[in-house]
């Protein structure tokens, strides 16, 4: 799913989290936001969806870290529970996605992201047939819905933003494999 589906997944989690700590609803917004984009930096820095994914695992840190926050509520707590939450959500969700190839509307791979917990890549289920597609830009919208409601003001404004990145990102999908063949040969 494309970094803005999974940025609006992580904000509606936290909207559920605002009557932990009302004065930071910004805060939480943002840690969820952040905390459903985060795993994808293992694009860069490892293996994507491998590196930094843990579908299993990470389960047992953000459950915790939920249980935490409702127990001892405050603005650290439930921060630290939105982005945990979303963080795990996000690495489980794109087993719902294509394959991690760069044209996966090609089919060449199942894998869809790395358990560690299994040793092994777990299938992708091609509920989403690749970020970027058509119903991924339907999911980006429909989550973009209840932060609207519940935050309004800037970070409603930042839901909208990213809907419209989304957009963009839709309609170009198909053509970044040939520029990122070009970059990294020249032709």
């Amino acid at each position: 799913m494309m970094a803005t589906t999974h940025a609006l997944v992580g904000v509606t989690l936290a909207a559920a989290f605002v009557p932990l700590a009302p004065e930071s609803a910004s805060l939480l917004a943002l840690a969820g936001g952040v905390g459903g984009t985060a795993p994808d930096v293992d694009t860069v820095v490892g293996t994507h969806r491998k590196t930094l994914h843990f579908p299993a695992l990470g389960w047992v840190v953000a459950l915790p870290a939920v249980a935490i926050a409702v127990l001892a509520p405050g603005p650290a707590t439930a921060a630290a529970a939105c982005f945990l939450l979303a963080a795990a959500v996000h690495s489980l969700s794109d087993v719902l996605e294509g394959g991690r190839e760069l044209r996966p509307w090609e089919r060449t791979t199942d894998r869809a992201v790395y358990c560690h917990l299994c040793r092994r890549w777990l299938t992708a289920r091609r509920l989403v047939r690749y970020d970027g597609s058509p119903e991924d830009l339907l999911l980006t919208a429909v989550f973009a819905v209840p932060p609207l409601l519940a935050f309004g003001g800037s970070v409603g404004a930042g839901c909208l933003a990213l809907v419209a990145l989304g957009a963009g990102y839709t309609l170009v999908r198909k053509r970044v494999p040939a520029l990122v063949e070009f970059a990294n040969t020249g032709r």
